[in-house]
């Protein structure tokens, strides 16, 4: 197959790629599922419970004790788990039982491994590749990941003798939550229905450029009572492999769709966009009908890597300069000032037209974003919308968080290969402020959807 030149490669300054589709993903590994806990015989022998027990979302907290140690005993917990493909996510941390011989997680502080200080869901947030530059995702949302919890004497290594050992399984399905593939006309999408009779409030999910059909944020926003519409627009079954020349009617479609499902609550529908998937929901709350909010993560204020065409219309894309781009000590790249400036001639062009939209803005943040400059966009377009007699757009920065903000309890994305590019991508972001913005950011999501597509607050206020 000949090698094709991609736009996104194009503005990275990288040349030809390889097409590869994701489409053809490998099925998950058959994994063995043991007793909830199970121990080894020995000097002590330790239990691992968790709180709740069975079944447990993937964005809900859980709370795990160890009982049965030895006064102030030196424990070491190594948490890890597999991806469809087969890579391995490990952590371990380091901790001491109290008194009674006991390890609470959510009183106990770590002392050392992956994570330190008090961090009950550090044993998911800390995992990190066996193979380095790897990203944790998951691809098929109809199964759990299952973790695997083991407590080791001692804090020698990664620990020593196994002394008590858990299965964990963490599910992207609420109970009775329904998954619909969708391939009506152009659509290719998949919607996710909360149980119950509904109509609900319907939220369209964008990702970036990686393309393909990503899931798992929608599957997990359908468990709190939305209905999501998961949307891909390029590299997945027949829909085009670049991202090239967009059109914004295939995406109004999309928004058609949802407003006459029967399901989905009017008069509009919610957007919610991740990086070059933001910029693309900006165009649409802009220049669709039936928008009533929207939610950009680390997004641009201006459409990027190629043009986008909607009926007579079409705005240019911003363009980039390669020979901007800088490498970090470790050989990654670093894309953030490769962009042109949208305020200058002639790439002010490119700036999406929001003071059209008829729905808030809510903009999440990262201060430490290396992809590009997601401060600045957010700022640009508060000064807009204020320009035209709008209201301040709703902004939540977040310091020491890099690009890829996910939900609750996935591992910080600082840096992995990217899907399309096929090199390794310097992210952004520190570990530990990064994992708590993807918890608060994912609650303050909630808030917005459901204030102003539902009018309902939330009963769980920011502590960022």
């Amino acid at each position: 197959m000949m090698a094709s030149s991609s736009p996104l490669r194009r503005a990275f300054g990288l040349g030809l790629w390889n097409p590869r589709s994701w489409a053809c993903l490998p099925k998950p590994p058959k994994l063995r599922s043991s007793s909830l806990v199970s121990w080894v015989p020995g000097r002590m022998a330790a239990t691992v419970s968790l709180e709740p027990a069975g079944r447990c979302r993937w964005d809900e907290p859980v709370r795990i004790i160890v009982r049965g140690l030895a006064p102030e005993q030196p424990v070491t917990l190594r948490s890890s788990l597999r991806d469809e493909k087969g890579a391995l996510f490990r952590a371990h941390a380091r901790y001491r039982a109290d008194a009674r011989g006991e390890l609470d997680l959510t009183r106990a502080s770590a002392l050392g491994g992956s994570y330190v200080g008090i961090e009950p869901m550090g044993f998911l947030w800390a995992l990190e590749p066996e193979k380095p530059l790897l990203r944790l995702v998951k691809r098929d949302v109809q199964t759990p990941f299952v973790v695997e919890l083991e407590v080791l004497d001692g804090h020698e290594g990664q620990g020593g003798r196994l002394l008590g050992r858990a299965v964990h399984e963490r599910h992207f399905l609420a109970p009775g939550v329904r998954r619909r593939p969708v391939r009506t006309g152009r659509v290719r999408a998949t919607l996710f229905l909360p149980p119950g009779a509904g109509p609900f409030p319907g939220i369209i999910d964008l990702f970036g450029s990686g393309g393909g059909l990503c899931e798992y944020r929608a599957s997990l926003l359908a468990g709190h009572g939305f209905a999501v519409l998961a949307l891909a627009y390029f590299r997945f079954e027949d829909l085009p492999e670049d991202l090239t020349d967009m059109h914004l009617e295939y995406f109004e479609e999309a928004v058609d769709l949802m407003l006459q499902h029967p399901k989905v609550k009017g008069p509009g529908v919610g957007l919610l966009g991740f990086s070059k998937g933001g910029d693309l929901c900006l165009s649409m709350a802009s220049l669709l009908k039936g928008i009533s909010a929207t939610v950009l993560i680390n997004s641009c204020v201006a459409n990027t890597i190629t043009p986008l065409h909607y009926k007579d219309m079409i705005i240019p894309d911003l363009g980039s300069d390669p020979g901007k781009q800088t490498t970090t000590e470790s050989g990654l790249l670093d894309f953030m000032n490769i962009w042109n400036n949208p305020l200058e001639e002639p790439y002010h062009q490119s700036i999406i037209p929001l003071e059209r939209a008829q729905g808030p803005f809510l903009f999440i943040v990262g201060l430490d974003d290396r992809s590009w400059k997601s401060e600045f966009y957010a700022h640009i377009a508060s000064e807009r919308l204020q320009a035209h007699g709008k209201d301040r757009p709703q902004i939540i920065y977040y310091p020491g968080t890099g690009h890829c903000i996910d939900p609750p309890y996935f591992p910080p994305s600082v840096a992995s290969v990217h899907a399309v590019v096929g090199l390794a991508i310097f992210y952004g972001g520190e570990p530990k402020a990064h994992a708590r913005a993807h918890v608060d950011a994912w609650q303050q999501i909630q808030t917005f959807f459901h204030k102003h597509l539902n009018d309902k607050k939330s009963l769980k206020p920011s502590k960022m």
